[in-house]
């Protein structure tokens, strides 16, 4: 039951980004308002849904990241490098009525991200994942390889100010020996300058 609603309320929050952003590409903003030029900067929050055997242990997850995209390419392709702060809550296991201990992990990743169509953009990212409570919670590694593919679309605000909203899948590698990867679902609404 509890994985249905997290999992409607992603499916709610894709349709959202969908829906804005066709109604963004309608608008009748002036042209100047959708361009991106130079290095871009953006802070914001970042929220998750564990899938997988993280699902298990935590019920979802809240952080933030700060990104800068660097242009490479006709202001369409962009370098991006990424930092940020996880925090997964542990789930209360059902047999003994005891809470876990929260997963903190701070992501480092670097990648691209393409604009194929105006402000919709393709991302996709690797790194590493930092855990920071490594002994709360029977870590045998303190650094995951994390891979991170995205969608979104950056909503113009004026001048070189923008609200860039993002849906991902991001995976790490095992933290535990013989475990199994650690995947989620996340949502990053972030706000963007340029600079």
């Amino acid at each position: 039951m509890k994985t249905s609603i997290k999992l409607s309320v992603l499916i709610l929050a894709l349709s959202s980004i969908f829906t804005l952003s066709t109604k963004a590409q309608t608008s009748t903003a002036p042209a100047s308002a959708a361009t991106r030029s130079g290095v871009i900067l953006s802070v914001g929050p970042d929220g998750g849904v564990p899938v997988g055997s993280l699902h298990n242990s935590y019920n979802w997850n809240l952080g933030g990241s700060l990104q800068a995209d660097f242009p490479i390419y006709n202001n369409q392709l962009y370098v991006t490098v990424n930092a940020g702060f996880d925090n997964f809550f542990a789930k209360t296991n059902d047999v003994t009525g005891l809470k876990g201990s929260d997963l903190q992990l701070i992501p480092v990743k670097a990648g691209l991200k393409f604009y194929p169509v105006g402000n919709f953009y393709i991302q996709g990212e690797a790194g590493a994942s930092f855990v920071t409570d490594k002994n709360k919670v029977g870590a045998d590694k303190s650094t995951a390889f994390v891979y991170a593919p995205q969608i979104g679309y950056q909503f113009p605000l004026g001048g070189k100010n923008y609200l860039d909203a993002g849906v991902r899948f991001e995976s790490n590698t095992k933290f535990v020996d013989n475990g199994s990867n650690n995947n989620f679902f996340g949502l990053r609404v972030a706000y963007a300058f340029g600079l």
